[in-house]
């Protein structure tokens, strides 16, 4: 009976999954990292030199979009709008940083009001963007990558 037990106790040593080493491949390790990747979040957001001096993430966000927001209200301000009816209307923006730095507008969400009395209001946003200062591209896990987003841009034109 002894002899059993010790023949059973070494079978089962033998045939435990435990000891077999598993080997993974780089591919199998790369699909399961991607997975857990979360895309939708960078570790940077783009920048101007002006926000280089935030410390925090947030910071460098609120910073760069003030920045970006300022500048094109400030290069409507200068420009000479005659318009037949007062207009307050909130313009969305599409754009795109790639991985250059190069900021491009992708889509601008504008009321037919204000398309209507401000016809080349999408070419003076573009033309805001042309002085725009160098941007730095949006950073994720060290390698520089493209970002999209959305920004509101308030016109009010009386």
């Amino acid at each position: 009976m002894r002899i059993f037990l010790v023949w059973i106790c070494v079978l089962m040593l033998y045939s435990c999954e435990y000891f077999n080493a598993k080997k993974t491949s780089p591919e199998a390790i790369l699909n399961e990292e991607l997975q857990t990747f979360n895309w939708n979040d960078v570790d940077e957001y783009p920048s101007f030199s002006v926000c280089e001096s935030s410390i925090s993430k947030t910071e460098k966000q609120v910073c760069f979009q003030y920045t970006l927001t300022n500048h094109i209200t400030n290069y409507l301000k200068k420009e000479k709008i005659v318009v037949t009816q007062d207009i307050k209307d909130t313009v969305i923006l599409q754009f795109q940083v790639s991985k250059q730095g190069d900021l491009s507008l992708l889509k601008a969400d504008i009321d037919s009001l204000t398309k209507q009395e401000i016809p080349e209001i999408k070419g003076l946003l573009q033309k805001s963007l042309d002085s725009l200062p160098r941007i730095f591209p949006a950073i994720k896990r060290g390698q520089q990558v493209t970002t999209e987003f959305n920004l509101p841009i308030i016109i009010n034109v009386n």
